[in-house]
């Protein structure tokens, strides 16, 4: 159809008039503003691993329980990749769904996140999406709270499988850029995300993680009751934490070393954890190591167990060679028990002037911090109060207010 020049003119104008009220409108409207009253919040659960919990595990259960109890208008839809035990739905206003098969290396992992996340975010009509394990759906185009702790792989990649290596190498630039916002725990870890990738800060939420509230000082009847099951009633240190090449524990042992043979004394060294990929010569050096006798590895351990081994040690030492927080530094803090990590990390700057630090290059270094606290009993005490004062300034509670804050940003 043919418009006369002026009347096309006319019609211009009023598509531009049009198309202005649209998008002030759109731009004034409350509903654009104001997140909805009720929201359904998909959340990746499948680190919540009953008797399995590590660092991301422990992370997540402390986020999502307060989450939803403190958030009881909205729904939480906790997908699991396995079976699930019941204690980790722990309100009303969570529903549970499986959606295997177990996504345990990198195909299923993308089988997951791209196939079956996607397809039970459009059957639960969620509204945002939060993973806390670094990965996120490439799939959908619901908004996204991705929870990266740590870039370990970037600078340690000699201690990933070469399949997980290039997994992360191809997909972590795409799932930093896919997130709507991003949460590490620690200014060292967001520094090294704007590093890496040119993420904008602004983007970028820092989100602490806390002690567990089992960790506590513990009586002293107790303190001996457990060294006189695990350590012939000697005193010791500890390490608590995985058995990888990355936790530097090779370092750990020859520092050991050189504290027995110059001190002549009779502790022990425990070291608590799993026995996680790449340890298998580790733990088969450990049959010919000097000081064997004096070498407790107690392998996992409950919660309950693992708070007394570690309330009832004289230090902790945990000389890892990166981390993203590295909790338990901050756990041993809180239970009274003062800790030797490493010197410029993550750790630093969580328990400030309260440790001693170590360059974890160095076992001698190593070494020296562990005579020196062995040594200086007013070091040792005053080190115990620091902590305990340092410990109390991260609350799980005010993590999970920050964690929402960012799935809030991701949603609206």
């Amino acid at each position: 159809m043919y418009f006369p020049p002026d009347r096309m003119h006319f019609l211009n104008s009023l598509n531009s008039a049009v198309l202005r009220i649209r998008i002030d409108f759109r731009i004034t409207t409350p509903h654009a503003l104001t997140l909805p009253s009720t929201m359904k919040i998909a959340v990746n659960t499948r680190f919540l691993l009953y008797e399995n919990l590590e660092g991301y595990g422990h992370f997540l259960r402390e986020m999502v329980s307060r989450l939803a109890k403190g958030h009881p208008e909205h729904q939480f839809i906790f997908i699991f990749d396995r079976p699930f035990h019941q204690e980790f739905i722990s309100s009303a206003n969570i529903t549970a769904v499986v959606a295997g098969p177990p996504a345990r290396h990198p195909l299923l992992w993308k089988w997951w996140y791209d196939v079956r996340v996607p397809a039970l975010l459009k059957k639960y009509k969620a509204d945002v999406f939060l993973s806390c394990d670094g990965f996120c759906s490439l799939a959908t185009n619901l908004p996204q709270c991705l929870v990266v702790h740590d870039l370990a792989f970037l600078h340690h990649p000699t201690f990933i499988k070469k399949s997980h290596l290039l997994f992360y190498k191809r997909y972590t630039p795409k799932f930093l850029r896919k997130a709507a916002s991003l949460v590490t725990v620690s200014q060292f870890s967001k520094k090294d995300l704007i590093d890496a990738y040119k993420i904008d800060a602004d983007k970028i939420d820092v989100v602490y993680n806390a002690a567990r509230e089992i960790f506590k000082p513990l009586h002293w009847q107790t303190q001996q009751t457990t060294r006189d099951e695990f350590t012939q009633g000697k005193n010791y240190f500890i390490y608590a934490g995985s058995i990888h090449p990355r936790k530097n524990l090779t370092a750990l042992l020859k520092a050991f070393s050189i504290f027995k043979k110059r001190q002549k004394s009779d502790w022990k060294l425990v070291i608590a954890g799993r026995a996680a990929w790449h340890s298998k010569a580790f733990m088969e050096s450990l049959a010919s190591y000097k000081y064997r006798d004096d070498l407790v590895v107690t392998g996992y351990v409950d919660e309950a167990t693992l708070s007394k081994l570690v309330g009832s040690a004289y230090a902790l030492v945990y000389p890892s060679l990166f981390e993203g927080f590295g909790m338990p530094v901050l756990e041993a803090m809180q239970a009274g028990v003062p800790a030797i990590t490493s010197v410029n990390s993550p750790m630093q700057e969580i328990a400030g002037n309260a440790a001693l630090y170590a360059d974890p290059a160095s076992y001698h270094d190593i070494a020296e911090k562990m005579m020196l606290l062995y040594k200086d009993e007013t070091l040792h005490a005053q080190l115990v109060e620091k902590g305990l004062n340092t410990a109390q300034a991260y609350n799980w509670d005010k993590s999970a207010q920050l964690l929402w804050q960012s799935i809030e940003k991701a949603a609206g």
